[in-house]
């Protein structure tokens, strides 16, 4: 095969004197799926923007189709035949597919677009590549798997020859997996280069022909796939070995700590979000929720954490109603919160490691005098949590911003957790972050729950769902549609039956998530 893309030094130093690539090498072959791996923070991201037009290179120079090329902006990009479907599709609901394939590339006749073209379009698209999709639907009621197959009509039309995928399974159920890598396949075969970023490595195993390893934003190497194992593609992205698998003794449960009764939500627009779900979560014991997203688990954790009103129905903390109550009030009784969002609701990024971990311990007597903060207490003890967390950092007055994803993530799990809280209520724990983070935020929770903590487990990762939690229930359009008090059988496939509602248990069997 001959090579399609090369990338030689590129060096790129950002305002804040980071180094996110330093001297990378990458060379990608015409007709391959080349993945490239690496932990937050090891230069992956900055790499895939440049290759988009996205940021500028400082250094280096960047080969398509065996030409030196200045690539300064998305539009140049795609001119050069390279396509980027982001993490966070870059489509608008309201439109229809056919809308949004063609949006910005418009067939005209005359002076009006002519719809009717814009539709065979992207039928046509889609009917060439094995990725057909009702031009007429509005995007907003199709599925995730559909949105993303949309994204990559999107590419297509606008003449992409290499695909930059973003962690295109992040959000997809098993089935909606092997879909995506059957088409992948399929584009491959019909010549399309593809550049697959992920940091699940048992799907790079199963669908890249080569990988490139990056650490600390150098090109660590690239490798045949079939050469290396899950565990050597892990100790070259961290640079040490790396448990994949977490052993945890069986659990104990106690009494009920979280207790949600016939929970209703109607959103904005009118939709019915969360349709009569109950659950209890018991102390010394982790509670799944998984579910393809979109299915109420955003509404249930802001409501079960203050972060959303207008509930009907009833949310108790060892008896106490939270609904309606302050915030302040939820987490002074032992309520923790990991958001699926750390950069929204979770770290203030212009602040340091040290306010981060400092916010909701204000009022402890340890850090707070009858006027001023202790200072000296302050920076004693947020120093040590960040040593005890691990946050890869110069000092915990760095600016939560200059972080890696991984290392943000680690600072609001180092304040949640160093709280002692009595119920964690954790949503995507270890989104977008590397293995080496993730491991380390999953033996946390695992702990926690060891020393008697209720936790409350959403996360569109089934193989994490699986391996950490206890128990697991299902959520579909708003309502548990099964349950399972005990996860040792239980695979990937079928929990993917229950989200895609191919299966769903009776109401005898979903309430017996109930306890109380």
């Amino acid at each position: 095969m001959s090579e399609i893309l090369r990338v030689e030094r590129v060096t790129k130093v950002y305002g804040n004197g980071i180094l996110a690539n330093d001297k990378v090498e990458l060379s990608v072959k015409k007709g391959e799926i080349h993945a490239v791996c690496g932990e937050n923070g090891a230069g992956k991201s900055t790499l895939m923007k440049m290759l988009f037009g996205l940021e500028q290179p400082d250094d280096g120079e960047i080969y398509v189709k065996g030409q030196a090329r200045k690539i300064t902006s998305p539009s140049v990009a795609i001119g050069l035949g390279i396509g980027m479907v982001h993490q966070h599709f870059m489509l608008v609901d309201e439109l229809t597919v056919a809308e949004n394939v063609v949006l910005g590339y418009e067939p005209k006749k005359g002076l009006v677009i002519d719809w009717d073209k814009a539709a065979d379009m992207t039928r046509e698209v889609g009917q060439k590549y094995n990725l057909e999709v009702e031009p007429g639907l509005v995007v907003g009621d199709i599925s995730v798997g559909l949105k993303q197959r949309v994204e990559i009509v999107k590419a297509l039309l606008r003449g992409a020859e290499i695909l930059i995928l973003d962690e295109p399974t992040a959000v997809l159920t098993p089935q909606e997996t092997r879909e995506l890598f059957a088409e992948l396949k399929h584009l491959r075969d019909a010549g399309h280069t593809i550049l697959f970023i992920s940091h699940k490595l048992g799907e790079v195993k199963e669908l890249c022909d080569r990988i490139t390893i990056m650490r600390a934003g150098r090109t660590v190497g690239t490798y045949e796939a079939a050469d290396l194992s899950e565990a050597d593609i892990s100790r070259m992205m961290v640079g040490r070995d790396v448990v994949l698998k977490i052993d945890k003794a069986k659990a104990a449960p106690g009494e009920v700590e979280l207790s949600v009764r016939d929970l209703e939500y109607t959103g904005d627009l009118g939709k019915k979000a969360l349709r009569g779900v109950s659950l209890d979560v018991r102390k010394g014991e982790i509670l799944g929720v998984a579910g393809v997203e979109g299915n109420g688990q955003r509404e249930l954790v802001e409501i079960i954490t203050g972060l959303r009103e207008g509930a009907e129905g009833s949310v108790t903390l060892e008896g106490f109603p939270l609904l309606g109550a302050p915030i302040r009030e939820s987490r002074r009784r032992g309520m923790a919160h990991i958001p699926s969002d750390r950069m929204v609701y979770g770290v203030a990024k212009d602040q340091s490691i040290s306010f981060n971990i400092l916010a909701g311990k204000t009022q402890d007597k340890r850090y707070t005098g009858k006027v001023l903060f202790k200072s000296r207490a302050i920076e004693r003890d947020m120093e040590a949590l960040a040593r005890e967390y691990t946050v890869k950092c110069e000092s915990a007055e760095q600016t939560v911003g200059m972080l890696s994803g991984g290392n943000i993530q680690k600072v609001v799990v180092a304040r949640e957790m160093s709280s002692n809280p009595k119920l964690l209520v954790a949503d995507q724990p270890t989104r977008g972050i590397d293995v080496g983070a993730a491991e380390f935020i999953r033996r946390r929770i695992v702990a926690m729950r060891d020393e008697g903590a209720a936790v409350l487990l959403v996360t569109a990762d089934l193989n994490e769902a699986l391996e950490l939690s206890d128990s697991i229930v299902v959520m579909r359009d708003g309502e548990i549609v099964a349950y399972y008090p005990d996860t040792g059988a239980l695979s990937e496939e079928e929990l993917g039956f229950y989200m895609l509602g191919v299966k769903r248990q009776t109401k005898e069997e979903v309430s017996g998530v109930v306890h109380g």
